[in-house]
């Protein structure tokens, strides 16, 4: 649904849904709070867990042990990258690997 109307607020079918969008967005806005608030935690703890995961599958390489998913997890490597330092000091490594290689 478009929701953006040019003109729409000068007559008051436009100013009538103007307030009912404003309203829907504040529902929404009120929604998320009440749901990251109860779930929220959980929520990033598990996202955390799965992308542990995921890292040291696509590390597995690094300490010589063969990754069957090598082929299908190399598009991924650039987007582990981009975290890895905050990724090691999670882990309670103050560095990783060689000089220059994150830190």
């Amino acid at each position: 649904m478009n929701t953006d109307h040019r003109g729409a607020g000068s007559s008051p079918l436009g100013r009538a849904w103007h307030r009912t969008v404003s309203a829907w967005r504040r529902v929404e806005d009120f929604h998320q709070q009440v749901f990251d608030a109860r779930w929220g935690h959980a929520r990033q703890r598990e996202a955390r867990h799965q992308q542990d995961t995921l890292r040291a599958l696509l590390m597995l390489e690094t300490l010589g042990v063969d990754n069957p998913v090598a082929y299908e997890t190399l598009d991924l490597i650039p987007y582990m990258v981009a975290d890895l330092h905050s990724w090691h000091q999670r882990l309670g490594r103050d560095d990783f690997g060689a000089p220059g290689g994150c830190c």
